[in-house]
């Protein structure tokens, strides 16, 4: 596997406050996951990823550049009090995007990405987080009809958000690699084995295979009930803080890519293949966001 190359990403990482960190350039990648995962945690199987949220400076102008880049609809969710968006692939919701705010602005927080846990309780899992080694950052609350969520960071640094939703997605998942849903979540981190422990202890995702890239050390891929659907790995030198990272399946990557330059984004890093035939690129979009590509052809 190529040597990433050393982008604008690790730079704005160095801004990430307690909020949120955005995606970085990527060191190995496979293949996007076998099935889409659900909104709902069903315990006692593991915790999949359920959510994705964007904070930007524009939230117009992101909204206008995703919907080039993957065909996604949106809407307002009609949250009081505050505009928030809602981003779907048809009638799949994928994410949602926000005004950094003013609390934001004060902390230095940059345009980025971020990912949301389904947990059976938030509370019971802050506490798990903080006896492990992470901080709280966000205390627990509760988002009137839509579920309860608090904002945490691994003991490396790496930020997400612990969610415990109200009832269940009623649209069935989508084919493995639909476009426009996530396909591979990635963690650059401060030691592979310690983070990977904490992340299987509090969420019971298993190890898969493992990635041996030479000098830059082993790339773990991790499961989450069974399918793999996403890789860790100690972080290059020239990446200043721990980080996950998320890949958006597109259908082919060249042509993607040249959405994202129409619509003024930067790619950082690619096409380049990966293990597993995958094709993969970093990129940022105009606000400043840092998020990534997988095809399964350029």
């Amino acid at each position: 596997m190529a040597k990433p190359k050393t982008t604008s990403a690790a730079k704005a990482t160095a801004k990430r406050a307690a909020k949120v960190a955005p995606v970085k350039s990527s060191a190995a990648q496979k293949a996007p996951a076998k099935k889409a995962v659900t909104s709902k945690a069903k315990t006692p199987t593991a915790a999949p990823f359920c959510w994705y949220e964007l904070v930007t400076t524009n939230p117009k102008a992101a909204t206008n550049f995703y919907k080039s880049v993957f065909g996604w609809t949106a809407k307002n969710a009609g949250q009081t009090g505050m505009d928030y968006t809602l981003l779907s692939a048809k009638e799949h919701m994928i994410a949602g995007l926000m005004a950094i705010n003013e609390e934001m602005k004060q902390r230095n927080v940059p345009p980025c990405w971020t990912g949301y846990v389904a947990v059976p309780d938030t509370d019971a899992h802050v506490k798990k987080v903080v006896a492990a080694g992470g901080k709280l950052h966000r205390p627990a609350a509760d988002i009137p009809g839509v579920g309860r969520f608090a904002l945490v960071t691994d003991p490396h640094g790496a930020a997400f958000f612990l969610f415990t939703p109200m009832g269940e997605n009623p649209n069935p998942p989508p084919a493995p690699g639909t476009p426009g849903h996530i396909g591979w979540h990635e963690l650059y981190t401060g030691d592979l084995e310690s983070a990977f422990k904490f992340y299987s202890k509090l969420f019971g995702w298993t190890k898969s295979t493992a990635v041996d890239m030479g000098p830059m050390g082993t790339y773990q891929l991790f499961a989450i009930n069974g399918e793999d659907k996403g890789g860790m790995m100690t972080k290059p030198s020239h990446i200043p803080v721990a980080t996950w990272g998320y890949y958006f399946n597109v259908a082919a990557l060249d042509a993607a890519l040249g959405r994202v330059t129409k619509g003024k984004g930067k790619v950082l890093n690619g096409p380049m293949q990966v293990p597993g035939g995958s094709w993969i690129a970093q990129c940022v979009d105009p606000q400043g966001a840092h998020f990534s590509l997988v095809a399964p052809k350029r």
